[in-house]
């Protein structure tokens, strides 16, 4: 995601807010805003998977993935 993108979300959020918008711009908002979340998502996965704990006895250990539901 990159800094214009952000900045185009943000100009059609005010947009959206002021005028309203075109069925187009709908579109494009929900896209940029769907590609910001799994941006989002993928950097916290990121620091998730690359989260290590260290134990009493100076061992280090990944954490595992736990499966839900």
């Amino acid at each position: 995601m990159t800094e214009e993108n952000i900045k185009r979300i943000n100009e059609l959020y005010h947009k959206m807010k002021e005028v309203g918008l075109s069925e187009e711009e709908k579109a494009e908002q929900a896209a940029l805003r769907r590609e910001y979340i799994n941006a989002m998502k993928a950097d916290l996965q990121h620091s998730l998977d690359n989260i290590r704990v260290v134990n009493p006895d100076g061992s280090i250990e990944e954490l595992k993935k736990k499966n839900v539901y």
